[in-house]
């Protein structure tokens, strides 16, 4: 098992040794407007999985990804006597597709967004299902509870340490 700080160094390397050769050695005329996102390689560095996007439809990506594959064993070498290891990483070329999930997800968002927008407008025109007040209140019960308090009071000033006067 490697240092988790090596393989990251490796990744990095293997993404810059990948678009450097794609760039510089790779004259294949269906490798389109490419570029190479990401690498990860595996903690025993025998394999490395390299991200790439392609600026185009789904003709330009199906191209690039077979001038990859065609390619693989060229970029392969090239990483392997760079790196200096004992054997060279394998390399699995994967489309990222990143700008589309990002694309779903601001999507997403906008329909939440309405939907949200939907509901506070449903909101401002609410009314309540009952009356505005729901308990009963009788006009009767209202003048017991003034006399009951002014009577409460009257005891408290009366003796001001709150039990009966005697």
């Amino acid at each position: 098992m490697s240092d988790p700080a090596k393989v990251r160094r490796h990744a990095e390397r293997v993404r810059e040794l990948v678009a450097s050769v794609v760039r510089s050695q790779i004259k294949d005329p269906r490798l389109g407007m490419i570029t190479i996102t990401d690498a990860r390689i595996t903690a025993d560095l025998r394999e490395a999985t390299v991200f790439y996007t392609v600026l185009g439809d789904a003709v330009a990506q199906a191209d690039t990804a077979a001038a990859l594959e065609s390619a693989k064993g060229l970029l392969r070498s090239t990483v392997g006597k760079a790196l200096g290891l004992r054997h060279s990483p394998t390399l699995a070329f994967v489309l990222d597709d990143v700008q589309d999930q990002v694309k779903h997800i601001d999507d997403l968002l906008a329909a939440a967004r309405n939907a949200d927008a939907e509901v506070q407008r449903l909101a401002a025109r609410a009314e309540y299902a009952g009356e505005p007040q729901p308990y009963r209140v009788d006009e009767d019960e209202t003048d017991d509870d003034e006399t009951d308090e002014a009577d409460v009071a009257a005891d408290v000033t009366e003796n001001p340490r709150g039990g009966a006067a005697r």
